[in-house]
């Protein structure tokens, strides 16, 4: 899991980009919400993303795409599927070197 510490309170949370794509990530969204940190960074490689809120107060990521392209096909449960199960090989790759066990996140 990476990490981020919170430059309010000091604490040190620990996340895993997964959580962007799961409806109770992040403590179900009570926690520190770092999805808009997976999303800037998936855009930063070209892809196209949507994050959207569930519920009261967590976002997730909804789509993205690639060349006009959705990456997540149409039978994933969004919200609740692994996204492991269903982004291609080379995001989730990208992914887990970008967000690596261990590793500080800045806010």
């Amino acid at each position: 899991m990476s990490f981020t510490t919170c430059t309010t309170c000091g604490n040190r949370y620990e996340w895993s980009w997964e959580e962007a794509f799961d409806k109770f990530g992040f403590e179900d969204g009570d926690g520190l919400v770092m999805t808009d940190h997976v999303a800037d960074f998936l855009r930063s490689t070209g892809l196209s993303v949507t994050v959207q809120q569930y519920g009261f107060h967590n976002l997730v990521i909804t789509n993205i795409e690639r060349d006009g392209q959705s990456l997540i096909p149409e039978p994933t449960q969004l919200g609740y599927d692994d996204p492991r199960d269903y982004l291609p090989e080379d995001i989730v790759d990208d992914l887990d070197r970008h967000f690596p066990e261990g590793r500080e996140v800045r806010s």
